[in-house]
């Protein structure tokens, strides 16, 4: 259980931070920037729910804390060190990629296939949604950029690059199961 009897510190008003495994870093460190962005999204999920219908809203409850999952297991940079820890860090696992996998499936199994390229709107549920597809897809890079110098959990790549995928699908279902989709058209105003 975590208790936050008191919100401000005074620890980060020199421009460094705490990981969770007591290490202080710079707040612009690759590290604090991903799991920032993974905070970033999880605030845009929150918006997307106001728009969400029952269903999508449910999911986007259990995405949320998944977020959460994430940035613990993002601000944790000891991988190496679980096996022997006597209370071992939070890591995003397999089975919550595999969960966004088979409900991207059962979405995507209601719409059309795409002909076209669909611009972000529609509905504001969907212009939402792809606003939290694009924010899932900088904090993806950011992680990606992160593993390059840095021990990160493979999962935690491997669910940010479903869950944008997922919120895309979601994005089309809000779009009346894709019908009210926004096409492209290809130099459309030349």
């Amino acid at each position: 259980m975590v208790v936050l009897s008191k919100i401000y510190t005074r620890t980060g008003d020199k421009g460094e931070t705490a990981l969770g495994n007591g290490a202080r870093v710079p707040k612009p460190s690759v590290r604090v920037s991903a799991y920032g962005t993974v905070d970033e999204l999880n605030s845009t999920l929150g918006v997307a729910r106001l728009h969400a219908d029952a269903e999508v809203d449910a999911a986007l409850s259990r995405i949320q804390n998944d977020l959460f999952d994430l940035g613990a297991d993002l601000c944790n940079p000891d991988i190496a060190k679980d096996a022997d820890a006597e209370y071992p860090p939070l890591r995003v696992v397999a089975e919550q990629v595999t969960r966004l996998e088979h409900e991207i499936d059962a979405m995507n199994a209601r719409l059309e296939p795409l002909r076209s390229f669909i611009l972000p709107g529609g509905s504001a549920a969907s212009a939402h949604l792809h606003v939290c597809r694009t924010v899932a897809r900088r904090a993806e890079r950011l992680v990606v950029d992160l593993a390059a110098g840095e021990a990160v959990n493979a999962e935690a790549v491997r669910y940010l690059n479903r869950l944008s995928d997922w919120f895309f699908v979601a994005a089309r279902i809000a779009n009346d199961d894709g019908k009210a989709d926004v096409l492209w058209v290809p130099g459309a105003n030349r």
